[in-house]
């Protein structure tokens, strides 16, 4: 059943530290798996102003019930002020992915 799954994108400048946030959440259990891509161009209003630069993307698969403590721990680590995330629900997936 995937009601429970779903993808969890956040945004940062630095890969690297992407790499290691996302590392950390898969060992800690609060995510089953992330892949890390950049560049990624970002163009976004913060702060009265539009920025336009090149982040890096995260996509994190975890289960949805795990979501708040996920969104806690970015809010605690990210380096952004107002580090941006979404969650968006798994639909559909390969019969042995669970």
């Amino acid at each position: 059943m995937t009601a429970d799954l779903c993808e969890v994108v956040i945004t940062a400048l630095d890969a690297g530290w992407l790499v290691d946030f996302t590392r950390r959440l898969v060992e800690d259990r609060l995510a089953a798996s992330a892949q890390v891509t950049e560049p990624v161009r970002s163009i976004y209003r913060w702060q009265d102003e539009v920025v336009d630069r090149t982040e890096a993307r995260a996509m994190v698969r975890t289960r949805v019930r795990l979501v708040p403590l996920l969104v806690a721990r970015l809010a605690r680590e990210h380096p952004y002020e107002g580090p941006g995330i979404i969650a968006v629900p798994i639909i559909s997936t390969s019969p042995t992915y669970k």
